[in-house]
């Protein structure tokens, strides 16, 4: 079907050169005849001018040879060269003495191969000279000798206009043709086409065949209305087949009160999951789900009232895990299980369990009777647990028996180290949702460093969550959860508060300072992230230019063309942007050549080994070298030693920071260290 529609395989395509062909060959032939012809008109031209030219001259050539006139036969002569076509002439005595002779050369043509073969490279004409009164004797001869170029060139000129007249007249016809019938035609049929392709196999009477317009009573409407018919008959029979199909699998493979995939059907798809998984390197996890005291339910509210609330159950799991990335089955009796494919971790399991357990301890009005009712879930993972379909499963039922005698309305994981991991990870993500209303976030601040002055020019704006069980979270720790969940949104722009207000408060007391903040990702992605920006400034009344936001580039390369746009736009209103851990992303180039950049920040990993590990040393090399093509100040992270100090001034790089000036200090100690940095400075200067 795909060849179909290449232009070669076309109908009115194919029609067209046949008709081209056909014309093209008909027109040479007939041409070629025409061309025959006018050649040998053109032949016998060329003779009769010749005798019309000799006979005119005749008299004066006779009466020249007659009274031995040289002058009379020269003009003769030279007259019969006024003709472009006289190659020779030559007036003879009658012994062949010559009386008057003149000769020019054969025109030069690059036709002239193709007009010697034709008309010959000349033509020569002899005439006896006698006078009137004495036609017995003979006084001289005249010859002439023609050459045929021009008169050949006038030929040549009027064949090409016939041989191209042919062409032109055939590709007019040929393209007149090929519009007719693609409009009558070729169009209505590929119109026909694309409505066949819209056809659906597994249902061919949903979306019938259209009629082209102005086709409805000729052939082609005729066949769209056969075909539909046949389209409907086969949907029918499709459909009642299917109905039988399905009748016979539903008793074969799914449980007859729930609807649900039965135990051995659940298996068959299982093992098809894992080979999947297994290609796909993903992680595959089984849940199983049984309801806890389902026996005091039927006991006390009878077995209709049971079966109603596992139907209920049922629909509640398919309800809250649509889509193909699960499967959900009975196993038999008060007991589920769900499959979920294509996970990164099994942080997602403990989501989707999270899920189940919501959705089944709702209430269940049945028969006039609320229900209330919990589930434990066990939870097995591939690979880490099992590779095998059976094993999977049996390693997920144990852990739901082993979770039941726990207690109830909880799940737990096959492996207890993992099932540990994700409730501390799920514990500290609710922790860190109550962490900004509980005032446990504050933030530091780390100096910059002007390397050629040796000023503190700046301060980065870092988080800290001081957790009042965990301590100090580092937030290369937390700062992901945030992010994952969204809360970074609003901590982002509590950062910004703090970090704007700290600037003005600094400001008033004498250090304008330009602060840094990192803007992450998801902030990044909100569409009013430059207003409120924007806004933050006007109600802290700072400077757009006391403020620098860091970005990484991971944070643009899902959508460029939108992030960059937004950072030109806080570009124009005069805060600085900054490319932060420059050199561990992707194509870098590529995303710095389109952003507005002013700062390029060495990773602290390249400057961590600086001076020691030579492939470190030649990146940060580069980036130096790179900041400075391109007009950027390069900003050097993690500076630890007084030889990276050293090294990174000598080289170039214009700011640093790190624990060799100062470890990240709260506003007061900042303060403090700033005064006493610039003392220091001024000591040493004196």
């Amino acid at each position: 079907m795909q060849n179909f529609f290449e232009v070669e395989n076309r109908l009115d395509y194919r029609i067209l050169r046949w008709i081209l062909a056909v014309a093209l060959i008909s027109g040479v032939i007939v041409s070629a005849i025409q061309v025959v012809i006018d050649a040998r008109r053109v032949s016998t031209d060329l003779d009769n001018q010749a005798s019309q030219t000799i006979a005119m001259v005749k008299d004066a050539t006779t009466q020249a040879v007659f009274s031995i006139d040289a002058d009379l036969a020269n003009q003769v002569v030279d007259g019969l060269f006024a003709r472009e076509a006289v190659h020779l002439a030559q007036i003879l005595h009658a012994n062949g003495d010559p009386l008057s002779t003149r000769e020019r050369p054969l025109i030069d043509s690059a036709f002239r191969p193709l007009i010697d073969w034709i008309f010959g490279a000349e033509r020569q004409f002899r005439t006896e000279l006698k006078r009137n009164g004495d036609l017995d004797t003979v006084y001289g001869y005249f010859i002439v000798h023609y050459d045929t170029a021009p008169t050949g060139h006038m030929w040549l000129g009027r064949a090409m206009i016939t041989l191209t007249s042919v062409v032109a007249t055939a590709v007019i016809l040929g393209m007149v043709l090929y519009f007719v019938f693609y409009m009558l035609l070729t169009r209505p049929l590929l119109r026909i086409v694309h409505s066949v392709k819209q056809v659906d196999p597994e249902n061919p009477d949903d979306r019938l065949i259209a009629t082209p317009a102005g086709h409805e009573k000729d052939e082609l409407g005729h066949w769209v209305s056969a075909t539909n018919t046949l389209l409907m008959a086969i949907g029918k029979s499709q459909k009642r087949h299917r109905e039988a199909e399905d009748r016979v699998s539903r008793l074969a493979r799914y449980d007859q009160l729930t609807g649900l995939l039965s135990r051995d059907s659940f298996m068959e798809l299982l093992q098809t999951d894992i080979e999947e998984s297994k290609r796909n390197h993903t992680l595959l996890s089984v849940i199983v789900c049984g309801i806890d005291d389902f026996k005091s339910i039927n006991d006390q509210c009878g077995f209709r009232t049971g079966d109603l609330t596992l139907q209920t159950v049922a629909d509640r799991l398919i309800d809250c895990l649509s889509g193909s990335r699960f499967i959900v089955a009975r196993l038999g009796g008060d007991q589920f299980v769900v499959v979920e494919k294509g996970l990164k971790d099994g942080f997602q399991a403990a989501d989707t369990a999270e899920a189940i357990l919501a959705r089944i301890s709702e209430t269940i009005g049945v028969e006039g009777q609320n229900i209330s009712m919990t589930a434990t879930l066990g939870i097995a993972l591939y690979p880490s647990d099992a590779i095998q379909p059976d094993r999977l499963l049996q390693s997920a039922e144990q852990t739901m028996m082993l979770a039941k005698q726990k207690g109830r309305d909880h799940f737990q994981f096959y492996v207890a180290s993992i099932d540990q991991e994700i409730r501390d990870r799920k514990q500290l993500e609710k922790d860190l949702s109550e962490a900004l209303s509980l005032d446990q976030l504050h933030l530091v601040y780390q100096p910059q460093v002007d390397l050629q002055t040796k000023r503190v020019i700046g301060a980065e704006a870092l988080l800290r969550w001081e957790h009042p069980v965990r301590g100090l979270v580092p937030p290369d720790y937390f700062i992901p959860f945030a992010e994952n969940n969204g809360s970074i949104v609003e901590i982002g722009q509590w950062v910004l508060e703090q970090a704007c207000l700290q600037a003005r408060l600094w400001a008033e007391k004498g250090l304008p300072l330009r602060i840094a903040v990192n803007l992450s990702a998801v902030q990044l992605r909100q569409d009013r992230i430059v207003d409120d920006i924007l806004d933050t400034l006007n109600r802290h009344n700072i400077p757009a230019g006391r403020l620098e936001l860091e970005v990484t580039e991971t944070s643009f390369m899902t959508n460029l063309s939108d992030a960059v746009a937004k950072l030109h736009a806080l570009n124009r209103a005069g805060i600085s942007i900054a490319v932060d851990d420059f050199g561990t992303g992707y194509s870098s180039l590529t995303y710095l050549k389109k952003m507005p950049v002013k700062h390029l920040k060495i990773d602290k990993q390249f400057i961590r080994d600086l001076l020691v590990n030579e492939e470190d040393t030649r990146i940060a090399n580069t980036i130096i070298d790179l900041g400075k093509s391109l007009n950027l100040t390069v900003v050097a992270e993690g500076v630890e030693t007084a030889e990276q100090e050293y090294y990174l001034s000598q080289r170039g790089c214009k700011l640093a920071q790190g624990y060799f000036f100062s470890k990240p200090l709260r506003p007061a100690d900042f303060e403090k260290f700033v005064q006493g940095f610039h003392q220091k400075l001024v000591e040493n200067n004196t």
